[in-house]
Parts: structure tokens; C-alpha cells; sequence
């Protein structure tokens, strides 16, 4: 066996979409130079992609804050510097080749998978971690060893033996996303809660193609310590860290905090056929989420009271919840917005991206269980407006989009309690309702989630009405909910119709009960919906 295996550098492992949409595997290397060719990244699951994307924005941040589109020495150290280098990417329409391949010649022999002294992103001494197989390595197919798979769609043998460019994707994967895991050995340090990018709401900017995505995300600081701090990816380290579950500062440096070593990793090789056939994890760096603003790439939400000093948390995507729902959050102007989303504003206020330009938000959220042990689901969503929208001269737009949305919710409430008391008038025991008014409610938001959407982009800031365009929306949004009440009646039949009587307070001496009909509901539905959504002409 090989002491020294498979060069990201070199060897094909991102995965990318082409143009005619289907995925190739490309080197590290290939996947920045070649950007503009890629529509995107294509990874087995969304936050493969995510965690793949940081480290692809890692070596861009380390090359272009040291040296200038021409490759010549020109460290970074003003605002005005950092929006002139950003600038001069965006009209090349590429990225330069020629710094890229310098810098990784410099570092090539710390992109090695396997290496006795330097492994990409491992620790080459680690010898008393958890150790699991192969598939437990691969996020898409990750279980318990204690249970028989079932509905597997590749063999035995392809399930607990990974291809050196699978591993080299589910390692970062792994070192962003990975589970807070049970009880350590003897002597050993317990995982401080899930990975990094688990921990967070992860919202990044997604381009035209690769090389778009990547530089709409490069979001340099404006703090000026910040912006002078050396970049310090994690292959740069002479001495690998190697300490479990240690809390440190965040970086101000955005080279080194996308590279975070959340888990001390070591891969383990077949050794009969070339593969990964398991790997052993420890605990690795952490830092305090309050307050991390060096992070980028999240929503925020405001954890202090109203009269204390301001503190913000990472605010997690819900599973099931649109990302236009989550708009208060991101266009709040009195809260916090994601650093990238910043950064795309002033870019477009110092008309360095058009007014007319498009931003299109893509969210990557995951779900654990209740004890983080493992992974329940993943999600991803996107949103597209016009970028003038989040300008400061588009205030009176991002209040009334907020209100919208509040809207919604309301709306969405409204349609959750007619669908309770139709269930009651047809007879459907109390204690069963809670289930079915979710339902109603996640169908209200699936009826209105296209018209929204398409609403929002076609908002042009320059030339519409913030007031005729509401309201026609509000019309828009009125009838859906209507149809969808209307529908709901007659589907509840003539039973409803009829009604049923409901004891609300068994306990008492005297009872107390209220009779439910379709008709009493749906009466109170409409008067509610239009103090809602009040009836005028647009």
C-alpha cells in the first residue's frame, strides 16, 4: 500500500453539472479555473455540496487576498482594495488560472488523501477514535451498524467500500456536518454537539454557474483587522491539531473558519482492493455561536431582550418551511442579515452589480434527531428577486414583503382552524384534530408557495408601486385562500353539514359544549380572512 495516494489536485472528485446537465467528477484544481463552464456543483446530497463550496471559497479567499488578478504580490488591507479585487473577478468572467495553479503548486503536497505526515483535512496520528465503516462515512446511505439494511440500490460491497473521490467528499462532508454521536471510549473527550455547518442556517448565493455562485459568496470583510488577518487554511498548518474537543476564537480570517476542523478524522484503506472501508472521529475545534459573526453563510436571530445588549445565534432552517417564510429574518431592518447577503448589497450600491441584477438565495438545512445522533432529513430551497429590492433605497419594499409574509402565517392559521372545526362538525374526536390542522395548513402553504415566489421576482423596485403591487398580490393570495376553504367544506360533506355537538369541559358539574357546522365555519373563516386580506381595488 501506497504511503502517499490520490492527489485532489490532480484526480477527478467534485462532482459538477455541465451544461447539458449532466454530472462530471473534476480535481480541485479544474473545478475553480474551469468554473464558468459548471453550472453548479452536484454532490450526492445537498450539504455535500455545501461543505464542498466552503472549501472551493477557502482557497479563493487565500489566493486573492495575497495577491492581485495578475498574480502579482498585493496583500489585502483597505475596504476599497478588497471591492477593486472582488471587481476586476466580476468582469473577467473567469477566474485567472495562472495565481490558482501558483498557489496550489506551493501547497501540492498537502492535498494528498492519504499522506503519513499531512493528510488533506485529518489527523495522520489518531489512533483511539471511534472508529465506524464505510457506509456509516457515506452521509447518503449513513445507519447503524446494529440494523440490516433494507432497499439498498447499490451491493453490499459498493455500500461498506468507497472510491477514494467518494471519500474525499464525504470526509469534508463529514468534518462540516457530522452527528454529536454517542458515548467516546475510555479517556476520550465527548463531540461538543454537531459540526459546524449543522449548527447553523446555511444561505449562500447561487450565480449563473460555478464560478458566479463562488464569487457572489466571496464575501470579503470590511473590518479592517479582519481584512488584514493572514489567511490560514487548514492544510497550511505545519503542526496538525490534534487535540480533542477544543474550544477556540473564531477566526477573523475567512480561510480558516471555513476550513474548521469540527472533527479530528482518519480514513481507513482497504487492504486488498483500492477503497475506504471505514474511518476513526474525534471531538475537534469549536467556538461560542453567540455572536459569530465572522460566519457568512447563515440567517441570525436575536437572542437578547429588548433592552439588552444586542446578542444573535445562528437560526436554523425549519424542515418544511419555504424560504420566503423566512424573509422577516433576513430583510429585518433592525436585525441582522447573512454576511453574504450584506456584501451582494454594497456591491450593488456601489453599482459594482446592476440595480436589475438577479439574487437568487439557496438555503441547505438538515435535521437531527432529538439527541443529534444521527441524521432525520435534509432540505434545500431557493428564492430569486431582484437584488435592488435588499438595497436601503427599496425600504418601503422589504417592510411591505415582510408584512406578506406575516400575512401568510396568518392566513395559513385561519385555514389550520376552519379545517378543526369542519373535522368536529363531521365528528372527528378532539384529541385527533391537532394532526390534520397541520396538514391544512402545510396545503394552504403549497397552494400559495409558486404565486409567491413569482410575485417576489417580478417586483422591480425602479418602476412598481410598492401599494398597487400588494394589493394585487393581497387579492391574489385571498382567493387562494378561499378556494382552498371552499374546497375543504365540500369535502366535508353532509354530516358537517349537520354539525355535532362538542363537550369542552367534561370535569364540571355542568357541561359545557359548543355545536360545530360547516356553514358557522366557513362563515367565520371568510370574516377572518378578510380583516386579513381587507377588500380594495389595486
Amino acid at each position: 500500500m501506497k504511503e502517499i495516494e490520490f492527489d485532489l489536485l490532480t484526480e477527478p472528485w467534485i462532482r459538477v453539472r455541465l451544461k447539458d446537465n449532466t454530472v462530471q467528477e473534476v480535481s480541485l484544481t479544474e473545478a475553480l479555473v474551469s468554473a464558468q463552464d459548471y453550472v453548479d456543483l452536484a454532490g450526492e446530497m445537498p450539504t455535500q455540496d455545501a461543505a464542498v463550496l466552503r472549501l472551493l471559497l477557502a482557497v479563493l479567499f487565500t489566493v486573492f487576498s495575497r495577491v492581485n488578478v495578475k498574480g502579482e504580490p498585493e496583500p489585502l488591507e483597505k475596504r476599497g482594495q478588497a471591492l477593486r479585487r472582488w471587481s476586476e473577478l466580476w468582469q473577467l468572467g473567469h477566474f485567472p488560472a495562472e495565481p490558482i495553479r501558483d498557489y496550489l503548486e506551493q501547497w501540492k503536497d498537502r492535498f494528498w488523501l492519504f499522506h503519513p505526515t499531512h493528510p488533506f483535512w485529518q489527523v495522520p496520528t489518531l489512533c483511539n477514535g471511534i472508529a465506524f465503516g464505510g457506509k456509516k462515512l457515506n452521509g447518503e446511505r449513513a445507519e447503524s451498524g446494529n440494523k440490516t439494511p433494507l432497499f439498498q440500490n447499490v451491493s453490499k460491497t459498493e455500500c461498506e467500500v468507497l472510491s477514494y473521490a467518494q471519500a474525499a467528499r464525504w470526509l469534508i462532508y463529514q468534518n462540516g456536518y457530522d452527528e454529536r454521536g454517542g458515548r467516546p471510549k475510555a479517556g476520550n473527550k465527548p463531540r461538543h454537539g454537531v459540526g459546524w455547518l449543522g449548527q447553523i442556517g446555511f444561505v449562500a448565493v447561487k450565480g449563473k454557474n460555478l464560478y458566479e455562485t463562488l464569487l457572489r459568496n466571496m464575501a470579503f470583510p470590511t473590518e479592517q483587522d479582519a481584512l488584514r488577518e493572514e489567511q490560514q487554511p487548514c492544510w497550511e498548518r505545519e503542526q496538525v491539531r490534534a487535540e480533542q474537543s477544543v474550544k477556540i476564537v473564531m477566526p477573523k480570517n475567512q480561510a480558516e473558519l471555513l476550513t474548521l476542523q469540527s472533527r479530528r478524522i482518519l480514513l481507513k484503506r482497504s487492504e486488498t482492493v483500492p477503497g475506504v472501508v471505514g474511518y476513526e472521529v474525534l471531538g475537534g475545534d469549536y467556538w461560542d455561536s453567540e455572536n459569530a459573526f465572522g460566519e457568512q453563510m447563515t440567517l441570525w436571530s436575536r437572542t437578547s431582550k429588548k433592552n439588552e445588549k444586542m446578542t444573535y445565534k445562528p437560526q436554523q432552517h425549519e424542515a418544511g418551511k419555504q424560504l420566503w417564510r423566512e424573509i422577516p429574518s433576513m430583510l429585518d431592518p433592525e436585525g441582522r442579515k447573512p454576511g453574504v447577503l450584506t456584501w451582494n448589497q454594497q456591491l450593488q450600491s456601489l453599482r459594482i452589480l446592476s440595480r436589475k441584477e438577479q439574487i437568487v438565495l439557496n438555503m441547505v438545512g438538515i435535521r437531527y434527531d432529538n439527541q443529534e445522533a444521527s441524521v432525520k432529513d435534509v432540505y434545500t430551497d431557493q428564492l430569486a428577486m431582484q437584488l435592488a429590492v435588499l438595497d436601503e433605497l427599496s425600504r418601503p419594499w422589504t417592510v411591505r414583503i415582510n408584512q406578506e409574509v406575516e400575512r401568510c402565517e396568518k392566513a395559513a392559521e385561519r385555514i389550520g382552524i376552519l379545517c378543526k372545526e369542519l373535522k368536529l362538525a363531521g365528528g372527528l374526536d378532539y384529541s385527533q384534530v391537532k394532526k390534520v390542522t397541520e396538514d391544512a395548513r402545510a396545503q394552504f402553504y403549497f397552494a400559495v408557495d409558486q404565486p409567491f415566489r413569482q410575485w417576489l421576482q417580478e417586483i422591480d423596485p425602479e418602476q412598481d408601486d410598492p401599494d398597487e403591487a400588494v394589493l394585487r398580490w393581497q387579492a391574489q393570495a385571498r382567493s387562494i385562500a378561499e378556494e382552498l376553504g371552499a374546497k375543504m367544506v365540500r369535502e366535508a360533506g353532509n354530516a358537517a353539514l349537520k354539525g355535532h355537538r362538542v363537550v369542552v369541559d367534561k370535569g364540571k358539574k355542568t357541561e359545557c359544549s359548543t355545536l360545530y357546522t360547516s356553514p358557522k365555519a366557513y362563515n367565520t373563516f371568510r370574516s377572518k380572512l378578510w380583516d386579513i386580506y381587507p377588500k380594495a381595488e389595486p
